[in-house]
């Protein structure tokens, strides 16, 4: 049978927000790496359904900038703290200075990350603690302080961390962030189970490519596209739009999802499972070669008959 080309009809909800305008409303909610890619769109979004938002990064700079674009009529409900997801102290910091501008916080979002591409020989011990530090240690530097401190007060919460698909296969060439993000899966999966009892749910999504300004440079330099491109290894034939994902966080962040717990969803147009499947190479063959295949394949299983 051959595939059939379906046509759009020119619908592109896949870039609108999904939620009720007021889905999370009363939320207030941290993101780590926020200033910027994925974490600023996640941002963006939740203020629009309703919600408080508390974004941080290192650089000042471009926390301000950003909660500006976020709040251009300074409403003031985008919060920017500095913090270094590596220090403990400076995570405390982030929920005490959440907590005493909005009396409470009900979740955290894990974005803040690190990666580049490289030949694993070719790395330091320092660029591998750097990626795992910043993946992997400042997820659960988080994770530890905003849920003792939901514990402690009795609270329900919510935690939603980014991971990838190479969480669970492993990938080389990205071998430090492999690692980091297999441990905040393994956290995520861990604490869903645990943490159930106090009302806290724990949960992760793992992105397919979804271009953002730096990260995408540094996993995709220019030499590079020119010889693989990322939309080639999709099924969907395409790259994610930031709204896509976006829908989905805000899905799980707010009570509309709240029989979920110890998941995590892939959003990947297809991507890892194509690479997975050992005979999907087959894409490349032309409709014109399978006929001829097809008579090989007879031939021989005849030529096999005892």
């Amino acid at each position: 049978m051959r595939a059939t080309r379906f046509i759009n009809c020119g619908m592109e909800k896949h870039k609108e927000g999904m939620l009720k305008s007021n889905a999370l409303e009363g939320e207030v909610i941290v993101i780590t790496g926020g200033g910027s890619g994925l974490g600023k769109s996640m941002a963006k979004y939740f203020i629009e359904l309703g919600a408080m938002v508390t974004i941080t990064g290192r650089r000042e700079a471009v926390l301000q900038k950003t909660a500006a674009e976020l709040d251009p009529s300074g409403k003031g409900n985008v919060f920017p703290v500095t913090c270094d997801v590596r220090k403990y102290e400076e995570v405390e910091n982030v929920l005490s200075s959440t907590i005493g501008k909005w009396s409470r916080v009900t979740g955290l979002v894990n974005n803040a990350a690190g990666n580049f591409i490289s030949p694993t020989e070719r790395l330091s011990h320092r660029a591998f603690d750097s990626v795992v530090d910043i993946v992997l240690k400042g997820s659960y530097y988080h994770s530890l302080a905003f849920g003792k401190n939901w514990i402690r007060n009795k609270q329900k919460g919510n935690i939603l961390s980014i991971v990838t698909t190479y969480s669970w296969t492993g990938s080389g060439y990205t071998v430090p962030s492999a690692c980091g993000k297999a441990g905040v899966l393994a956290l995520t999966r861990s604490l869903g189970s645990e943490w159930g009892k106090y009302g806290i749910r724990v949960n992760a999504i793992a992105p397919g490519p979804f271009p953002t300004k730096g990260a995408w440079d540094r996993l995709f330099p220019a030499a590079l596209q020119e010889m693989i491109s990322p939309e080639k290894r999709v099924p969907l034939r395409r790259t994610g739009e930031h709204q896509e994902l976006a829908n989905l966080a805000g899905y799980l962040m707010s009570p509309y999802s709240a029989f979920v717990t110890g998941e995590v969803i892939t959003i990947d147009g297809g991507e890892w499972i194509k690479g997975a499947g050992q005979f999907n190479w087959a894409d490349a063959i032309p409709d014109s070669m399978w006929d001829a295949i097809e008579k090989q394949v007879r031939e021989a299983k005849e030529h096999g008959k005892p």
